[in-house]
């Protein structure tokens, strides 16, 4: 399926990918289906930004980088942390929101030149990629509701993010994965 391309008026691409997830979270091996998005989180008088890439297969964080700007370069380089950490697999399913950095011509090209398969959500439609938001949500109200930002260095901010993310993947039990952690799971699965 060819994606859309649409045009800015200051002549960026944007181009728009069909919905080809419909919804169906599941993924019957690893590296077959990924969401990713990305959410704020604030810190003191700065907003820092998580883009995340989930697997569907084990619910495992595959990669996640935390920047102070939402610019393109945040998700093209959370994509090149999760093909590296898996190998560079082909034809996986990415599926993301219409954001402008999604839809921009340097991440679609990402996309395309590894051999990915970009997918979109409808416009305006969180529920197509609810298991990447219901995990945000997870990690700002776990992790990160009492914390006072003003208190703390962005470095410390950059551990919580880290520890929690480790602690998620490796010894968060998940009712979906039988009451294992994505990482058992996957290990159970191999």
């Amino acid at each position: 399926i060819k994606p859309k391309r649409r045009w800015k008026s200051h002549g960026e691409s944007v181009i728009i990918a069909p919905n080809l997830l419909e919804r169906d979270f599941t993924a019957t091996k690893p590296n077959q289906k990924w969401v990713t998005d990305i959410t704020y989180m604030q810190y003191g008088p700065k907003t820092l930004y998580l883009s995340t890439i989930i697997d569907l297969f084990n619910n495992e964080v595959v990669a996640y980088r935390l920047y102070d700007h939402q610019q393109t370069s945040l998700v093209t380089d959370t994509l090149k942390a999760a093909l590296k950490a898996t190998k560079n697999p082909k034809g996986v399913i990415i599926h993301s929101d219409q954001g402008s950095v999604y839809t921009s011509y340097a991440y679609q090209q990402l996309v395309k030149e590894k051999d990915l398969i970009s997918s979109m959500s409808r416009r305006g439609n969180c529920w197509d990629n609810a298991v990447i938001e219901s995990f945000h949500s997870n990690i700002k109200s776990e992790e990160f509701q009492y914390v006072k930002y003003n208190s703390v260095s962005l470095q410390e901010v950059r551990n919580r993010v880290d520890i929690f993310m480790n602690h998620y993947n490796m010894e968060r039990i998940q009712e979906k994965l039988g009451y294992q952690s994505p990482l058992e799971f996957r290990g159970m699965a191999a």
